[in-house]
């Protein structure tokens, strides 16, 4: 049997390498939008994001992710990512 192979990405903010699902992705679309993608398949340069509370606030203070987006991030979508980590923290 042949054994899957799991999809590694890396965390812009901690830079650990981690499963796809454990982390989260930020995509700036080609109308210079800045969108989560829960999915893993809207185009665009996408940038991932641990799904961890910790790493958000790191992420808010250092804007490591508008950084690496080469976009300003709004506030809402710091808000969608947090309310995706408190979702998912409250499912497991």
């Amino acid at each position: 049997m042949k054994v899957k192979k799991i999809p590694l990405r890396s965390c812009v903010i901690t830079k650990e390498r981690l499963p796809k699902q454990e982390l989260l992705r930020i995509v700036k679309t080609k109308e210079q939008e800045v969108k989560v993608d829960p999915t893993g398949k809207l185009n665009g340069r996408g940038a991932y994001i641990k799904k961890d509370k910790v790493v958000l606030e790191k992420a808010k203070k250092t804007k490591a992710l508008a950084r690496h987006l080469e976009i300003e991030i709004p506030e809402e979508i710091y808000q969608e990512i947090e309310k995706i980590i408190e979702h998912e923290t409250s499912n497991e």
